[in-house]
């Protein structure tokens, strides 16, 4: 969670002596690191709710004429923003140092919502990738989310189910536990090396490793298409779509590093020094809240980027503007009370239209 501590070190022992008896001489401001998190929550939070609400309200104008591509956007805009609707939890919790009083309940809800949320904007994300592949190289192949078809609620639908089947398997080891102060933590009662290896292991394959391989060998095709296709548009913003690549890693690796150390420290105790392993759970929280600014990142990559996108959402906030008599500015230039019409009917051809050249290209 935001700053859940699931260190079992203290079950370690080597010749009979607990680990934390041997000499660890690095000094750590943790004060700083309290203070920094709580910044960076409450800037994610702000600015990730602002983008995700709007990404949100402009797509969802236009669900049912969407493509796959446009399908995939809104379920990971709207993951983002139930990831972001959790940080205020979080922020508290980073400010009383891990004390959680928020209860039982939304110990175990925030949690739940967090990770399955987490799964399933990396699926979609992996899933969008593909589309883009199949829609620009691959034209004659079906989609994977056809919009007249049963096939594509059954796919999303299966999605959902394993991202919140993959969250169970963490979150009903979660708990309210009252030490000095009640804090929200991952601790079962039994097997916790056992327990804490296989989640971390289907963590890392399942929101990193699988997604990512899709990601970065889709982008590698679509740019290499892109290049060599003589009527796609937008040639000089092909380094854009190994963005979409490099921005899904930076946010992801370096937890997914500290998660994978940390497991390695807990099936040998020694193979990390002391040092190593304070810098190590130190840096848990730190990367835990980077890895959050994907938040932020998709909705700037995947839709205010696009051209098509800014064209709806323009067309959507002309609606809320008075129209009599008074002159309204369009895409294209000024338009009068008779010219409000044709901005409606240019919304709705743009919104039945294809957007995955646009969205390969420009987004």
């Amino acid at each position: 969670m935001g700053d859940i501590d699931i260190h079992n070190s203290s079950f370690n022992f080597f010749n009979n002596t607990p680990w934390f008896l041997y000499d660890c001489n690095i000094n750590l401001d943790k004060e700083y690191r309290r203070i920094a998190l709580f910044l960076l929550y409450l800037l994610l939070f702000m600015v990730g709710l602002a983008e995700n609400s709007v990404v949100v309200w402009v797509n969802w104008r236009r669900r049912h004429s969407a493509n796959g591509v446009l399908f995939c956007i809104i379920n990971v805009s709207l993951s983002d923003l139930m990831v972001v609707l959790t940080m205020p939890f979080f922020m508290l919790e980073v400010t009383m140092d891990k004390v959680w009083v928020w209860g039982r309940f939304l110990c175990k809800v925030t949690h739940l919502i967090y990770v399955v949320n987490i799964y399933i904007s990396s699926f979609f994300l992996a899933f969008m990738t593909l589309e883009r592949y199949l829609s620009l190289a691959r034209p004659s192949f079906p989609s994977c989310f056809p919009v007249a078809k049963r096939r594509r609620w059954l796919l999303c639908a299966g999605i959902w189910l394993l991202s919140l089947f993959l969250a169970l398997l963490e979150n009903v080891h979660v708990d309210l536990l009252e030490w000095d102060e009640p804090g929200c933590y991952l601790m079962p009662e039994n097997n916790y090396m056992e327990w804490y290896v296989s989640i971390s292991f289907l963590n890392i394959i399942f929101q990193f490793l699988g997604p990512t391989s899709v990601i970065v060998t889709c982008n590698v095709l679509i740019a290499r298409a892109v290049r060599s296709a003589p009527d796609v548009e937008g040639r000089r913003d092909v380094w854009l779509v190994h963005v979409y690549s490099v921005v899904f890693i930076l946010c992801w690796l370096p937890y997914h590093m500290v998660i994978f150390l940390m497991m390695v420290d807990d099936l040998d105790p020694h193979a990390l020094s002391c040092n190593t392993v304070e810098v190590l759970y130190f840096s848990y929280s730190v990367v835990l809240c980077l890895s959050l600014f994907h938040c932020v990142a998709n909705p700037i990559l995947y839709n205010f980027l696009s051209k098509s996108f800014r064209t709806n959402l323009f067309n959507a906030m002309v609606r809320y503007v008075p129209m009599d008599g008074a002159e309204v500015p369009g895409p294209q230039g000024n338009a009068s009370n008779t010219g409000g019409r044709v901005t409606v009917k240019k919304e709705r051809r743009l919104s039945n239209a294809s957007t995955s050249n646009s969205e390969v290209a420009a987004s």
